[in-house]
């Protein structure tokens, strides 16, 4: 038995939607799909019967075909269409449907142009998926962006305290990223395109059965009606028709292929935040706690911050996937690629299950996300009134004999000697200024945040601007 793929071993994307709409049985659907709506199309231009569409479609069900014995006979042709034309073909015959069925079947296409093109749909049918939990989880986060948009904590660079910031901003932040990969994802997903060039991608075939069917037979007429065959054959599977086949033309699925690793990214970059600050010590988040999840095997006490692993564990593998689909772009030759294109297939389903995988586990993250602000305040307080030396640097500066040179020399003597800077300041400052109030206001880090809370009313209406889109 050829093993199925039930995500033991990837479970950034086990157990989510993605598992179904990206399956083996999804991509063989797809496949059925594309070869019954292209007899559809012929049925409907002339080219056959009716009855042969009928056949087909009824017979374009994968309940109906062992996937098992699909995979063992794909190394046999390089590629599963192969046998599953086969197959489809034995269907017909042991439904009693018309032998004109058996021909109209996969008439002027070849194995590219099935596969590539159930590629796409299986990306389509899955993108609507990731593009409901994306909003979801941004929309999570607009609100906490909200809420919290006074919430004082520290900001770190390079992870060590830098200033201070508001935590609204930092959500926000996270939001910003899943925005921008949202408006990329949906940018992709409206342009998903059909493929379709016959052999060696001229329609040379499709040509010849025209020929033989229209009223006169100049190339132009011919070129036009193949033209509008494809296009209605995009319309039905609701992608968009091509200029022309792109079977060595591999930018649809590098275009794709970026915008799935975009989402992968963005919620990386927010499953990696959310794991340094669950840490206890820090202890400025946490995960919602869910019955069965993050137990640990051996030690009871603990509360592992799954989703966020996930979300982890979906960044580091995506780009190696990426990778591949760029070196196989770049190495396609002649009319049909010899490797290059087989190269894409696991790479390019696996960058759809991980970001369907990732906008999942963003989605429960994010709406179910605790918010500690007193570990926040805690955390900050650990730098005291170091956390504003840039403000202090130029603010204080002017005022103390030896200017900025003599303000950062203070700062260090606090580092060293651990007596608080305020006092320090207190000593060096002209004594005919009232220095308590003075201080009071230079070393509050409230009043030192900047543009944040514009940023996060600017952040939050572009992704109202997305949602609504």
């Amino acid at each position: 038995m050829y093993p199925a793929d039930y995500g033991l071993l990837t479970p950034a994307w086990a157990a989510t939607p993605v598992a179904q709409t990206a399956s083996d049985a999804a991509f063989a659907q797809g496949m059925l799909d594309v070869e019954a709506t292209w007899v559809k199309v012929q049925a409907e231009a002339g080219l056959c019967s009716s009855a042969d569409a009928q056949a087909v479609e009824q017979i374009a069900k994968v309940e109906l075909y062992d996937l098992a014995a699909l995979a063992s006979a794909g190394p046999d042709g390089a590629n599963a269409l192969i046998p599953l034309l086969g197959m489809m073909r034995k269907q017909l015959a042991d439904t009693g449907a018309p032998a004109t069925a058996a021909t109209a079947l996969h008439r002027g296409a070849t194995s590219q142009d099935i596969i590539d093109s159930a590629l796409m749909l299986v990306a389509s049918r899955s993108i609507a998926g990731i593009r409901t939990d994306l909003l979801t989880a941004a929309g999570a986060l607009s609100e906490i962006s909200a809420a919290h948009a006074s919430t004082l904590c520290v900001a770190r660079s390079l992870t060590q305290h830098a200033l201070p910031t508001v935590f609204g901003l930092r959500a926000a932040n996270w939001l910003s990223s899943l925005t921008a990969a949202g408006r990329q994802l949906d940018a992709v997903a409206a342009s998903l395109p059909l493929q379709w060039g016959g052999a060696v991608g001229t329609l040379a075939s499709l040509h010849q059965r025209l020929g033989s069917a229209l009223p006169y037979k100049s190339e132009k007429r011919l070129a036009e009606r193949a033209h509008e065959l494809t296009a209605a054959l995009a319309a039905e599977l609701g992608l968009v028709a091509p200029i022309a086949p792109w079977h060595t033309v591999r930018q649809p699925v590098l275009g794709l292929g970026s915008a799935l690793g975009s989402v992968i990214a963005a919620a990386g970059t927010f499953g990696a935040d959310v794991l340094t600050a669950t840490r206890p010590e820090i202890g400025e988040l946490s995960e919602p706690r869910e019955a069965g999840k993050g137990g640990s095997s051996a030690m009871p006490q603990k509360q592992n911050p799954v989703h966020s692993v996930l979300l982890r564990n979906a960044a580091l593998s995506a780009p190696a996937h990426v990778a591949a689909l760029y070196t196989a772009a770049g190495t396609a030759v002649d009319e049909r690629p010899d490797g290059g294109w087989h190269a894409e297939w696991a790479s390019l389903r696996e960058l759809v299950r991980l970001a369907g995988g990732a906008a999942h586990h963003a989605a429960v993250l994010a709406t179910g996300l605790g918010v500690h602000p007193e570990a926040m305040s805690r955390n900050m307080a650990l730098s005291g009134d170091l956390l504003v030396s840039e403000r202090i640097a130029t603010v204080a500066a002017p005022l103390v004999a030896g200017g900025k040179a003599a303000v950062q020399e203070l700062v260090l003597d606090s580092l060293r000697t651990g007596t608080p800077l305020r006092t320090l300041l207190q000593g060096a400052l002209p004594s005919d200024m009232d220095n308590q109030l003075f201080l009071d206001d230079l070393l509050d880090p409230a009043g030192y945040l900047g543009s944040a809370t514009d940023f996060i009313t600017r952040i939050r209406e572009d992704f109202t601007d997305w949602k609504d889109s």
